[in-house]
């Protein structure tokens, strides 16, 4: 008998076949094992999240812009897929470097770091990017804070945010994507990427005043004001935190949650801290749909959107 209580339901192993789309992959893993499974799980999750009445609110961290992925990000915008945006200002910088013409290049970890400082191109993991590339960002932001200053001398960061959308040309741009549809974008700590740089060279001459409690005030009533709320966090950091932390002054845990981490949680970091360990703050609901899908999110992200972005056409 008690064998039986644990043996009810067989592993049932994956049967590739040709023409076979993402979602129909996502779902054949839901008979497996480990990872496979919890994609299945993370997939249903947000069809679930984003079919049902749910807020969804979307952090972003890690360089995943630069990774190639603001148009997976775009497409769940356009889609509306995605009602509040965090993201860390690094994915926005490189967003707005996109978007002015410039672009990441393909490269490699196995180079000589110190002749790419000669040849002033700057690293991140395998993506090369020139420092003209900043040059451009440089100069156009210091440009759009001359243009905000002429008309306030105060301004939120979801604004600010706002501001740099409404002047991108760019169909692929986060920023823009999420001026277009209506979508706030929260970079909590802008100043640690070069748009707090450049915003502080420009004040050596003027006092624009960013008002960051504006921000706090937005997005705790976003959650307060809805009717459940659910979560996708790619990667932690910064934004998942300041997603989580709404529910403490609204006393709402949060309904669904999927996060995509290569981060583990034994070191006690929030990145790698479980969800689970979240419902101890109530952050995360005690009945809450949820998983942690360990993978790389360059890898888990596309076929999330596109399993998603197939079973809402699909209506299943």
């Amino acid at each position: 008998m008690c064998e039986l209580q644990y043996t009810h339901e067989p592993i049932s192993p994956v049967k590739p076949v040709a023409n076979m789309t993402v979602d129909e992959l996502l779902s054949s893993y839901r008979g497996c094992a480990f990872g496979a499974r919890r994609l299945a799980e993370a997939a249903d999750i947000l069809y679930e999240m984003t079919t049902s009445d749910a807020t969804v609110f979307m952090g972003l961290a890690g360089a995943m812009v630069p990774a190639g992925m603001r148009t997976v990000v775009c497409e769940l915008i356009r889609e509306g897929c995605v009602d509040v945006l965090v993201s860390t200002g690094a994915n926005m910088v490189h967003d707005v470097i996109e978007a002015l013409g410039h672009h990441h290049y393909k490269g490699t970890e196995n180079v000589d770091d110190v002749h790419l400082r000669q040849c002033n191109i700057n690293r991140i993991y395998d993506v090369f990017l020139p420092e003209s590339s900043y040059e451009a960002f440089e100069a156009f932001a210091l440009e759009v804070y001359e243009d905000i200053y002429a008309s306030r001398h105060t301004i939120s960061i979801r604004e600010l945010m706002d501001e740099f959308g409404a002047r991108l040309d760019d169909e692929n741009s986060i920023l823009r994507c999420a001026h277009e549809h209506g979508v706030p974008v929260y970079c909590p700590a802008v100043q640690d990427s070069s748009f707090g740089l450049q915003g502080w060279l420009f004040n050596q001459t003027h006092n624009l005043v960013l008002d960051a409690w504006a921000d706090m005030r937005e997005i705790i009533d976003t959650c307060y004001e809805a009717s459940s709320v659910g979560a996708l966090f790619v990667g932690g950091g910064v934004p998942k935190n300041f997603i989580l932390q709404t529910t403490i002054v609204t006393s709402k845990g949060f309904d669904y949650v999927v996060q995509l981490t290569m981060d583990r949680p034994e070191p006690g970091g929030l990145s790698g801290a479980t969800l689970e360990e979240a419902q101890s703050w109530g952050k995360v609901s005690e009945n809450a749909r949820r998983v942690v899908v360990y993978s790389d999110a360059t890898i888990t992200l596309p076929m999330l959107a596109a399993s998603l972005l197939e079973r809402l056409r699909k209506g299943k």
